[in-house]
């Protein structure tokens, strides 16, 4: 069959059989259908008829018709100057999982992901064990359940496994589209299923007074050992050391800040005090920072507006929380969040669950989930509806109205 392959063909392909659709403009530039649906562009290379092959670019998933025209082209020049593609796809197949992070992944992913920080090394230190020293192709699905089962034995949660999972199959895809891999060795491996509404955690009432005098205790405990560090350094005739503004350190107004925008860490990592307007009480959540990759604007309450003035007096730096060591951005504050919850006698309650926390409170004084939603900055609506059960009297009032006959 001949036809011009563009991309209005592709939403008619046939179905249930096998057949090779020939350009128009390039006989030698085609699309491979297959019956069981998983199709792909192709061109034929080499020279003689006993010596000519067929060579897949990719499939017509990750490629549309003018990128593949482009690689059938690219194809084929190189085939002409007497490059033996075939030779060196097998070498790229030949590549161990490491050597694809290493070479491919991580490149990619630290010039188009945010999350790479985190990322790269979930990877590594979940699959490297499994699968670093074998070929990309020695992936397997067997493999990866028995991991899944095994990390789930071992008390991990749905919700980290189907993440790490997530990440693994999402590089594999590149693989997969750059032509490292001629399918996707995890297709058929799906997500466990997660019940999203269980895994809300917030804070209770008791629970968020005692965090909040634990901050109030930290900073005070800090500043009496700077008075006291200072009295040593006077006597002896040392220069002194600052004394504290409001604040002894990020950790209070990071977490004030977060417990009243519902940011996440990162988006306050990444915020800068240009994107803070005290005038207008508004805070902007940048979308090159943004889970969701769109910006948003939270306003700011009493308590965030004043922490976030507090802050400010004498910051130097253009992050709103940057490094103490460096000055750039801060990438964690787990030692001092997880001390800060010894303190306050709270377990099983992450920085992120802040961001909970805050809606969870929205939900409970009235506010429509609509308004949570763009608060949150949710993509999927289905995310916000996990708060919807914490307002209980809303579903109450929804049933009555149809209760007793008329």
């Amino acid at each position: 069959m001949v036809a011009h392959l563009t991309q209005e063909l592709l939403k008619d392909l046939p179905v249930g059989q096998n057949l090779d659709i020939h350009d128009t403009k390039e006989p030698r530039f085609i699309i491979r259908v297959r019956a069981t649906g998983q199709h792909s562009w192709c061109v034929r290379l080499g020279k003689g008829r006993r010596r000519r092959y067929w060579y897949t670019l990719g499939s017509v998933e990750h490629f549309k018709p003018a990128e593949a025209r482009d690689l059938a082209r690219d194809a084929l020049i190189r085939d002409g100057k007497g490059e033996d593609l075939r030779e060196e796809k097998r070498k790229k197949r030949a590549a161990t999982f490491t050597e694809f992070l290493d070479t491919h992944y991580e490149p990619w992913a630290r010039a188009h992901l945010k999350s790479v920080e985190t990322l790269l090394p979930r990877l590594k230190a979940q699959f490297t064990p499994l699968f670093g020293a074998k070929p990309l192709t020695a992936i397997d699905s067997f493999s990866v359940e028995r991991w899944r089962t095994a990390r789930l034995k071992a008390g991990l949660t749905k919700a980290t496994v189907n993440r790490d999972l997530a990440a693994l199959k999402a590089a594999l895809s590149k693989a997969v589209a750059w032509n490292l891999l001629p399918d996707h060795p995890l297709r058929r491996v799906k997500l466990a299923k997660e019940d999203r509404a269980a895994t809300v955690r917030f804070l209770s009432v008791e629970e968020e007074i005692r965090l909040r005098l634990a901050l109030v205790a930290r900073d005070n405990g800090r500043r009496a050992a700077r008075t006291s560090a200072n009295d040593w350094r006077r006597h002896r005739g040392y220069p002194l050391l600052p004394d504290f503004g409001t604040y002894t350190d990020h950790l209070t107004p990071f977490v004030l800040l977060a417990m009243n925008t519902g940011c996440r860490r990162g988006e306050l990592f990444n915020l800068t005090w240009q994107d803070v307007d005290l005038t207008t009480r508004m805070l902007t959540v940048r979308g090159d920072s943004a889970k969701s990759g769109r910006t948003r604007h939270i306003p700011l309450n009493t308590e965030a507006h004043d922490a976030l003035k507090a802050w400010q007096t004498g910051a130097v730096a253009d992050r709103v929380f940057p490094s103490d060591e460096t000055g750039a951005k801060m990438t964690t504050l787990k030692t001092a969040w997880s001390a800060l919850l010894e303190e306050a006698g709270i377990t099983g309650f992450r920085l992120h669950d802040l961001r909970h926390h805050f809606a969870s409170k929205l939900v409970q004084a009235g506010v429509d989930l609509a308004s949570v939603r763009a608060l949150l900055g949710h993509s999927d609506f289905a995310l916000t509806l996990r708060y919807a059960h914490l307002a209980p009297e809303n579903l109450a009032a929804a049933v009555a109205k149809i209760g007793g006959a008329r």
